[in-house]
């Protein structure tokens, strides 16, 4: 009853971390899949006792021995232990033994990590970085608003759509948006960002559907593709602002801090124009009293 992943019930371990891999969300998803392949390609190396809390247990001192930070750790020991709850519910493991593995600690993290965030000359040139007099670099240009001045996500950015962008209370907000683990928030957007995106919206005569599309796409005629429903992607995105850190930072895209509401307490304009002060007061936070203070709504 212990020996459920081994070599030989390769079609028995793809079933049930399909099951765990279904009942997360999709960033997630992308991380439980590599700490169980982890896991499978670790266990058989050698022979081993079975699916134990002994097992389980030197999985976590290996990964501890490749250097790994406590969250890497974590993440891949929550997935584990995931495994055994989904593998014990289908019959495949003795609930005492899952209930074992489940038992097993993480690794704790110490002390509080400072970040990396950008100073509002940093923030300034990277927003005229894209070559403004191409349908690329008003795209490329509008992202980056986007970016800084609402707090968003990448992947929130990429998923963005003209439906998102609405008036409440005679603000512009992005309205209704579905982030990380499916939350639901509004988030308040500042003008100079709606003049960003409608400078490059109305030319490339984007009307509905995605905002950002991919590089191929990007054309001042647009309309006959737009109806295909070949919309925007993740990557290009990510792309994008990689390509246009490394123009700012020397080459150096590594250290590149996602300008979201984690990093903006620390980026705080002092220039005292309107601009900045309306920049200062939206961060994309996910709480409703926040949002309703920024916007004005009651």
């Amino acid at each position: 009853m212990t020996d459920l992943i081994v070599v030989p019930q390769a079609s028995q371990w793809s079933r049930l971390k399909a099951l765990v891999l279904d009942s997360v969300s999709s960033p997630t998803r992308r991380v439980y899949n590599l700490g169980l392949d982890e896991f499978f390609a670790w266990y058989g190396q050698e022979a081993r006792a079975g699916f134990t809390k002994a097992t389980v247990t030197a999985w976590r001192v290996a990964l501890e021995a490749r250097g790994l930070g406590a969250v890497s750790i974590n993440v891949r020991m929550t997935a584990v232990q995931k495994l055994a709850v989904e593998a014990a519910d289908n019959g495949l493991l003795a609930p005492e033994l899952a209930n074992g593995i489940t038992r097993v600690k993480g690794v704790a993290s110490k002390g509080i990590r400072l970040g990396n965030w950008l100073s509002v000359q940093q923030a300034q040139k990277l927003l005229n970085a894209p070559d403004a007099t191409t349908p690329k670099g008003l795209r490329d240009r509008a992202i980056l608003t986007v970016l800084l001045g609402c707090g968003l996500r990448r992947s929130e950015v990429a998923a963005l759509t003209i439906a998102h962008v609405q008036q409440r209370d005679g603000r512009w907000c992005i309205v209704d948006l579905i982030g990380k683990h499916g939350r639901v928030r509004t988030v308040p957007m500042p003008t100079w960002v709606k003049v960003a995106i409608d400078a490059w919206t109305v030319p490339a005569g984007i009307g509905d559907g995605h905002i950002f599309m991919r590089g191929g796409q990007i054309r001042l005629q647009l309309s006959a593709k737009r109806s295909s429903g070949n919309c925007s992607r993740d990557t290009p995105r990510l792309r994008a602002f990689r390509e246009l850190h490394r123009t700012i930072s020397g080459g150096h895209a590594r250290s590149c801090a996602e300008p979201r509401a984690g990093n903006w307490n620390r980026f705080k304009c002092s220039s005292g124009t309107p601009q900045c002060k309306q920049l200062n007061g939206t961060s994309g936070r996910s709480r409703t009293s926040f949002t309703r203070r920024t916007t004005g709504s009651s």
